[in-house]
């Protein structure tokens, strides 16, 4: 069975960049990369630091290329189920078959976005409906901007997408928001319609507005929408790792997971990361990674030592 250091699970941002700290340590590093990121419908991506704009495929394409470079492995493939093997490793069962032991574990599986059931809202999903002001605010600054209800937390939000244009519409069924949300929105100049949305208007393969029972049609080039998260952690709640009451992993520092020699990063645990944040989650979790191995190689060292065993 092949075994490595550390064997992460999601090739994306955080992923790679763990993969990066780690193979430049000289440790056996496997990602095993299903090839399905979040943002895989975005052409660019934003507010990262010296790759603003960016296309995201690129990114991950540049970031492969870097990890191979410091001889890190990457592997297509779907991880199916992982277990402990002995005291310090784990198994790690990929579709078809194989078997692959590893040191540590580290899970940057990602999550879901759960949309509202409106026809049309799916397929337009990271080009003109949009869910981060941070990531494409900016690209669809002063245009005509729709927000849809998903959920209380839609009033705040729609008060972070005003920042960036003055023509904002929020949707919302009728009987749904409180005096007191309806007038704050009102004093920043947010239209309010309160009727449910019946479908997203498309034409020549552009969003041009949002259709609400009864036929009328209101004037749009964009539209976010506040989605909830599912994470993707059915891998880790099998191995035992506790999660909260939301169904998110419980984290402590770096990563860290109630299971030893088990952490996460990025989106897995940590709704809000964008690409640079999760990157960052995955270098310093690599770290601690690293310095955790460092400690049972000495441990391992010193045992030898002992029965007259040459490293």
């Amino acid at each position: 069975m092949n075994s490595y250091d550390t064997i992460i699970i999601g090739g994306g941002a955080a992923g790679l960049s763990a993969a990066l700290v780690l193979s430049r340590a000289r440790r056996r590093v496997l990602v095993i990369d299903a090839g399905e990121p979040r943002n895989a419908p975005a052409a660019h991506m934003h507010g990262f630091l010296s790759r603003d704009g960016m296309p995201p495929a690129l990114l991950l394409e540049t970031g492969r290329r870097e990890v191979e470079g410091y001889g890190g492995e990457i592997r297509r493939g779907v991880a199916l189920e992982v277990v402990r093997c002995g005291a310090d490793g784990f198994q790690v069962l990929l579709e078809g078959g194989e078997r692959l032991g590893a040191r540590r574990l580290l899970v940057t599986t990602g999550l879901r976005d759960e949309l509202p059931e409106i026809p049309g809202l799916r397929e337009r999903w990271g080009r003109d409906v949009l869910h981060c002001p941070y990531c494409h605010g900016w690209e669809v600054r002063d245009q005509r901007l729709g927000i849809i209800w998903n959920g209380p937390q839609t009033v705040g939000y729609a008060q972070v997408v005003r920042q960036w244009s003055g023509e904002v519409t929020m949707f919302a069924p009728k009987e749904t928001l409180t005096n007191a949300e309806r007038t704050q929105l009102l004093a920043r100049g947010i239209t309010v319609v309160e009727e449910a949305v019946d479908h997203v208007v498309v034409q020549d393969d552009r969003l041009t507005g949002i259709a609400v029972d009864g036929g009328t049609v209101v004037a749009c080039e964009a539209v976010f929408v506040p989605p909830r998260f599912v994470p993707h952690v059915d891998l880790l709640l099998r191995l035992g790792c506790e999660v909260d009451d939301s169904g998110w992993v419980i984290t402590g520092e770096h990563g860290a997971t109630s299971i030893p020699g088990v952490r996460v990063a990025g989106n897995v645990a940590n709704a809000r990361a964008q690409v640079i944040t999760a990157a960052g989650e995955g270098s310093a979790a690599a770290i601690a990674l690293n310095a955790e191995l460092v400690d049972e190689d000495v441990r391992n060292a010193v045992r030898d030592a002992r029965h007259g065993v040459r490293a």
